[in-house]
């Protein structure tokens, strides 16, 4: 198993198309690439629809798949602004893809089984690792992703939402020769392949673990028997100074994923946006449905929190896969981190070569991101989301 990645720059499409594919061909000895992942910037969108058939001229060999993105990763760098293509290429001895196009039209009801493996095109007895890259306008992503874990429990899901367009229709997903402007794109990977996910939501908890005691929905009405007002304010009574700064602009809430543990610490979480206040009755808008007994504590997301979330997952990672690492990895994180949270170009992509090595990454800035917290799949956001993939066996 071989990858390469690499970011091309220009204003002429078929030239910055044939930079990126020489570039990764190098990385490869030349070898003929199996897959190519592809994620371009908007300054492109009047060609978007060639792009397929540039990378299949120049590059000769391996199934296509990308998007368009209001960012790219590639070659130890991260392009947030200009125009860009990221090409990542991979040589994998032993791998079955599978491509599949889904329909938003044609996602089957969460608990046929058939019509699933049939959507995307392969049995889910064998545990295959999805890639999927929907557009955001046209595909109910927590429909597809329901769907997804009920059907291929045991199957990795990572991805990302196209992100170059501000109004549906304009984001361009790729695969084979094809171009889409609507639902969703994916590959299946099953055979010589492992594939790993580090999901970095950059949040740290506040105050106390609570029970949800009334709930409707998403409308939090009361943790412990108290207004969840209330207990904000007491909770920002007593912040220090520097983070209530933060309360004020980024607090979240998170949602416990085991409730069997005893004590709960950063990563327990799912993290979810607070969308607003509900006057009549008084209680809290949350991003995710709720229930009674729940056990939720608060969050702050901030670039120092962001910084060493990053960095202790990712080593964790780099220990527990020291005697097999992964060959290559793809990096698909939110369009509010880069520049906007860190201050600085490159810095997801420089821990990520710092603590688990040299090792190809390509990806994109997305519009939400796809990943596991602790076995299930969600969309989120703010988050970086990578995948690794390492060979089984040789290759």
């Amino acid at each position: 198993m071989k990858w390469a990645s690499t970011i091309a720059k220009g204003d002429r499409i078929e030239a910055v198309v044939e930079e990126a594919v020489d570039a990764v061909s190098r990385s490869l000895d030349g070898g003929r690439p199996d897959l190519l992942v592809a994620f371009v910037s908007p300054h492109f969108a009047d060609q978007y629809d060639r792009i397929p058939a540039l990378v299949r001229s120049a590059a000769g060999a391996g199934l296509l798949i990308g998007c368009s993105a209001g960012g790219v990763i590639g070659g130890g760098s991260e392009v947030e602004a200009g125009d860009a293509l990221s090409l990542t290429a991979a040589i994998l001895p032993g791998v079955k893809i599978t491509p599949f196009y889904i329909d938003p039209q044609a996602i089957p009801d969460a608990k046929d089984r058939g019509g699933w493996e049939a959507l995307l095109r392969c049995d889910a007895s064998g545990a295959p690792n999805l890639l999927l890259l929907p557009d955001p306008y046209t595909t109910p992503v927590d429909r597809l992703l329901q769907g997804l874990d009920l059907q291929f429990p045991a199957s990795r899901k990572i991805g990302g939402l196209a992100s170059a367009a501000r109004r549906p229709g304009e984001n361009r997903l790729y695969l084979g020769p094809s171009s889409y402007s609507s639902g969703a794109v994916g590959i299946a990977l099953t055979g010589n392949v492992i594939v790993d996910s580090v999901v970095a939501q950059g949040c740290r908890p506040i105050g106390e673990p609570m029970f949800v005691t009334s709930c409707r929905d998403n409308l939090l009405l009361a943790l412990d028997g108290r207004p969840p007002l209330d207990v904000l304010r007491d909770l920002y009574e007593r912040l220090p100074g520097e983070d209530r700064d933060v309360f004020r602009h980024a607090l979240f809430l998170g949602l416990v994923m085991d409730d069997h543990r005893e004590r709960y610490g950063r990563g327990d979480f799912l993290v979810r946006n607070l969308v607003g206040v509900s006057e009549e009755p008084s209680g809290l808008v949350i991003g995710a449905p709720l229930r009674e007994n729940l056990v939720v504590q608060f969050h702050l997301r901030d670039r120092r929190t962001s910084e060493e979330d990053l960095d202790s997952l990712l080593r964790q990672y780099a220990a527990q896969c020291s005697g097999n690492p992964p060959a290559g990895s793809l990096l698909f994180s939110c369009l509010g981190r880069g520049v906007h949270l860190y201050g600085e170009p490159d810095h997801d992509s420089s821990v990520f070569r710092n603590l688990v090595g040299e090792v190809p990454l390509g990806g994109f800035f997305c519009s939400g991101e796809i990943g596991q917290v602790h076995g299930r799949t969600f969309l989120h956001g703010y988050t970086s989301a990578f995948a690794m993939f390492r060979p089984r066996a040789g290759g």
